[in-house]
């Protein structure tokens, strides 16, 4: 898309989300991402409920730990629609992508090795377990839940599910499983759909604006992460989806020839 056929974004500056550290056992995001890419991982159990390996671990290093999810390349089941690349770079990338928008809806993600070779490994969230995720799910005026739909429109997320979403005692909100996004293909498949054709919110304007910038600066690392982990056509239908979402100015409405909410949908 030309420049002169997508719409301005407003430039006031949008405060970040306030995240605390209470989710992550009292690190603070950036703490957690050292010690991820840094610490040991031990396995503790698996997430028996999950369609490919999902590991429970620790992740230590000296007399810091914490709990984290551990998704091994190894243990990855083909998918049809998803045959190139890893369902683990694509965590890695949609981790990327929500930092670059500055709304940490994805709880601190990193691709490195592990026990049982190269694999995505996210912080566990220790989450609101009394939040009704069904009633959270339908919410209109929820800035998180707005802002995590923004983010799945970018990475074409096809799996959001209501169990994906990971509310705090503070009020923050992260998702988790985004395995299946990026497709080159338009496949978004959600459950929060309560925003199709309503304007974005000037944050989400400010943030999508900031995001192409730097997804069209070759010598910013987030150009370069995204293309290890993706196809080139799939780094370019990012770009492309950035600059439709600026240019209409609304949140998407599902596509008429594609189910628009995964399942089942919890």
């Amino acid at each position: 898309m030309d420049d002169d056929t997508t719409g301005a974004a407003p430039t006031a500056a949008v405060p970040p989300p306030e995240v605390t550290t209470t989710a992550f056992g009292g690190l603070s995001p950036s703490e957690g991402l050292d010690l991820l890419r840094r610490g040991e991982i031990t396995v503790e159990g698996r997430l028996t409920a999950a369609s490919n390996a999902t590991l429970y671990c620790t992740v230590s290093d000296g007399g810091v730990s914490a709990a984290c999810v551990y998704k091994p390349v190894a243990g990855e089941r083909p998918l049809w629609d998803f045959p190139d690349g890893t369902l683990a770079g694509r965590e890695v990338s949609a981790h990327a992508v929500s930092e670059a928008l500055g709304w940490s809806v994805v709880p601190p993600t990193v691709h490195r090795d592990g026990p049982y070779g190269e694999g995505m490994v996210q912080l566990w969230v220790h989450g609101d377990t009394t939040v009704d995720l069904v009633a959270l799910s339908r919410e209109t005026d929820h800035p998180g839940l707005r802002r995590m739909a923004v983010l799945d429109a970018v990475i074409n997320n096809s799996d959001r599910k209501i169990g994906h979403l990971l509310p705090t005692p503070e009020g923050h909100l992260y998702g988790c499983d985004h395995g299946v996004s990026f497709a080159e293909d338009y496949k978004l498949r959600t459950v929060l759909w309560q925003w199709q054709g309503q304007p974005l919110t000037d944050e989400a304007l400010i943030s999508l604006a900031t995001l192409r910038t730097r997804l069209r600066d070759a010598s910013d690392p987030l150009g370069a992460l995204l293309s290890a982990h993706l196809t080139g056509p799939e780094v370019y239908a990012v770009r492309e989806r950035v600059d439709l979402l600026i240019h209409h100015g609304i949140h998407p409405y599902p596509a008429p020839d594609w189910p628009s909410v995964p399942w089942p949908p919890v």
